[in-house]
């Protein structure tokens, strides 16, 4: 799930891992992800962002694992997508998908990163 989020280096410049909070930005400026590193681990919550600002995903991570609730959302700012990982980083839960016009399209329920069959 994470190759199409801003790739961020857990080290600095310096080849030191990465602690506190975080910034980086698109090469013209634009803000293209914040978050916190906790010894060179994404903690906390994270956003990334879309060149035109709007928000692109948000959630949270433990250790450098994406955990708990996410939210994904489209270029026009309309939710696209919400789902959940366990501490595997796996999905798990009720990941629901939205059109562009935000209406629900379907959910998937997901057990250990799987699709539960109905």
């Amino acid at each position: 799930m994470n190759d199409w989020m801003k790739a961020v280096s857990n080290v600095d410049e310096n080849g030191e891992p990465r602690d506190g909070p975080y910034e980086e930005r698109f090469k013209g400026g634009e803000l293209a992800c914040e978050g916190l590193f906790d010894h060179g681990h994404k903690t906390g919550e994270w956003k990334y962002y879309l060149r035109n600002g709007e928000l692109k995903a948000a959630g949270r991570y433990e250790r450098g694992k994406m955990v708990g609730a996410w939210r994904w959302y489209r270029e026009n700012g309309q939710l696209m997508q919400t789902g959940q990982f366990d501490d595997n980083e796996q999905k798990t839960g009720v990941w629901k998908r939205y059109d562009p016009s935000g209406k629900a399209l379907d959910e998937t329920p997901f057990e250990m990163g799987k699709k539960v069959k109905s």
